[in-house]
Parts: structure tokens; C-alpha cells; sequence
């Protein structure tokens, strides 16, 4: 524990994080997810390259119960897509004007099936994964490079070990988080 304070005052500001807002108006329950840090100098070169990046966003509803498990309500899934151009960075079409050091996420609304009892809890929980580049396109530029197979297409005599180490290269090339956060109730 006494290592914690030898570390350097921004060692967590390179860690990718997911946040989120969630309010209950009524009956309906809305979620605003944010990515925080996750695009890497690595990846940010990717995309400056021109590959696009895949966000995938999972959000799941809980019913918090004492002395009992929670109880999942609902989910959503959201996949976003993260892109390069001329102008600058586009999420889903949409320009990021201040950069990617914050990506604020499609919301996500739910309507809950009764309204909620005055002393009900809920939480929403949140994984967010970015991924640029994948095993399968790693392949194929290996492919490509190495003169092998034609571009698009798997090679029969690829060994397991090939494809273990083309997963592992692209896990390294992609973030992910999580966050739990409280829903509020209006006022």
C-alpha cells in the first residue's frame, strides 16, 4: 500500500475510464455513458491512418434489493464507430470538436414496467470496449504484406499459434473500462 505514493502524480491519466450520468424521471430511466482516455497514442495512429475504431457500449439496468441479489431489469447494447477525416474525429458521423480525450456516448433511455416504490434503488452498469483492429484484419495484412494469400481471404494451413498471436496483438491494440453508477431521481 505504501508503493501507491511512489507512483507519479498522472500514472492513472493514461488508464482508460468509463463514467455515466443516470436519471429516473417517472417511469423512464436515462443514461448518459462517457469513454475517458481511451484512445492511445497507438490507436490514435491507427485512426489517423485510416481504420476505424468500434465502440462497444454495454449498459445494463439493476434493481438494487437488501438482503437479497440484485435483480437485472433490462440492457442495450450500442456499437458506435469512431473515425479520422480531414475535418478531425467523428463519432457515428458526429464531429468531435474538442478531440477524443472525452467521448460522450449515445444515451440509452428504458422504461421501467411500474412505476418505482419511493425507496426503490437502481444502478446502471457500464463496459465500454474500444477496438481498432481486429485478429481477422491483422491476418489479412499479414497476408498481404508477406505476398501469402490473396487480401480477404483465410489461409487453410494458418496455425493455431498464428491466431493466438494475431488475437493477442489486437487485444493489446484495444481499451476497455467499467463504471457503475447510481440512477438519481429527478426533482
Amino acid at each position: 500500500m505504501a508503493s501507491v505514493g511512489l507512483l507519479a502524480p498522472g500514472a492513472w491519466a493514461d488508464e482508460a475510464r468509463a463514467t455515466c450520468a443516470a436519471t429516473l424521471s417517472g417511469r423512464r430511466v436515462v443514461v448518459r455513458p462517457e469513454a475517458r482516455a481511451f484512445v492511445s497514442p497507438e490507436l490514435d495512429r491507427l485512426v489517423r491512418l485510416g481504420m476505424a475504431g468500434k465502440l462497444e457500449v454495454e449498459l445494463t439496468l439493476v434493481r438494487r434489493r437488501a438482503l437479497w441479489f440484485d435483480a437485472r431489469l433490462d440492457n442495450a447494447r450500442v456499437t458506435q464507430v469512431l473515425a479520422f477525416t480531414r475535418t478531425g474525429y467523428l463519432l457515428d458521423g458526429r464531429p468531435l470538436p474538442g478531440g477524443v480525450a472525452t467521448l460522450e456516448l449515445e444515451r440509452v433511455a428504458w422504461m421501467l414496467d411500474a412505476p418505482p416504490e419511493p425507496g426503490e434503488r437502481f444502478v446502471v452498469q457500464v463496459e465500454v470496449r474500444l477496438q481498432v483492429v481486429t485478429a481477422a484484419s491483422l491476418g489479412r495484412v499479414a497476408a498481404w504484406l508477406t505476398q501469402g494469400a490473396p487480401a480477404g481471404t483465410e489461409p487453410a494451413d494458418r496455425s493455431g499459434l498464428t491466431g493466438t498471436l494475431l488475437r493477442s496483438v489486437a487485444e493489446d491494440l484495444a481499451r476497455g473500462a467499467s463504471a457503475r453508477c447510481d440512477v438519481l431521481r429527478s426533482p
